[in-house]
């Protein structure tokens, strides 16, 4: 369900990848960027402690091994730019490469169960990264699981060098 107007304030409605820090992925990574994106901003939860309210924009860039979190309000004027160590993500990220590349070839070849299997895999390594971020996060930006989840998926995005 997309943000109403009285959720608004608490939520994403822009979010941009920085260009100097995409790799051009394949096919199914450049669906799967698009579609976290549309996901994240048709439902989330996302806030700035003590800040008066969104809605909000994020800017994500790795720089240096660090995730720069630049959020600024609708209008674009800057709130506050987090920098978050990826060192937490590492394994996930290598795994969830490697797992997606196996479901990715598993959806074209493999039967349902199978890929179903695979899936579930992918679903863990998400939730394990969720997890993190939003304790990563903590006291900078309030995020729900679900909105931990799909910024994650961005995170993977930007690690992708096509």
């Amino acid at each position: 369900m997309p943000a109403g107007p009285s959720s608004e304030k608490q939520s994403l409605v822009g979010v941009t990848l920085d260009e100097t820090s995409l790799g051009r992925g394949s096919p199914d990574q450049e669906h799967e960027r698009a579609i976290a994106i549309y996901d994240l901003l048709e439902r989330n939860r996302f806030a700035v402690p003590g800040h008066d309210g969104g809605p909000y924009l994020a800017h994500l860039a790795l720089v240096e091994r660090r995730l720069v979190f630049d959020i600024k309000q609708a209008d674009g004027a800057p709130i506050v730019t987090h920098h978050l160590s990826l060192t937490p993500f590492r394994r996930i990220v290598k795994d969830y490469e490697l797992i997606c590349e196996s479901y990715y070839a598993a959806i074209r070849t493999q039967t349902p169960e199978q890929i179903e299997a695979i899936d579930m895999g992918r679903r863990g390594l998400h939730d394990e990264a969720a997890g993190i971020l939003v304790e990563r996060l903590a006291n900078k930006v309030e995020v729900d699981f679900d909105t931990a989840r799909r910024l994650f998926t961005l995170i993977y995005a930007l690690h992708w060098k096509g």
